[in-house]
């Protein structure tokens, strides 16, 4: 069979959710990225529960003035707009579940704006 970026994507995030687990005290945090947008959402492993969710279609991000959607800006925007929401609910800490992408690019400017804004990874 012929290896795809998209295969390729899929291994790595199964071999990554082997390991990377989340609790109620300290949910994952979990990345998806398509060519458009980007989307984050805290869940709770245990209870099988999405805590809370931000991405590029929301009301807030698109209240910012954003236009283009597929941008590191965009995606820093979102990761701060995810910590705002958690460090309301009480979250403090998370597991970071980068979905299977490489640490690069739109998936680290969400992480590094989400950690700036107050999560602890």
């Amino acid at each position: 069979m012929k290896s795809t970026r998209k295969l390729q994507t899929r291994r790595r995030h199964a071999r990554i959710r082997r390991k990377v687990k989340g609790s109620t005290e300290r949910p994952r945090l979990a990345v998806f990225r398509s060519n458009t947008h980007i989307y984050a959402q805290v869940i709770d492993d245990l209870t099988h529960h999405t805590l809370l969710s931000a991405s590029t279609l929301d009301a807030e991000f698109k209240a910012s003035g954003q236009d283009n959607t597929a941008t590191m800006e965009a995606a820093a925007q979102v990761g701060k707009l995810l910590a705002e929401k958690a460090l309301k609910q009480g979250i403090q800490q998370v597991v970071f579940d980068r979905g299977g992408n490489l640490y690069h690019g739109r998936v680290a400017a969400l992480a590094e704006a989400a950690r700036e804004a107050g999560l602890e990874f």
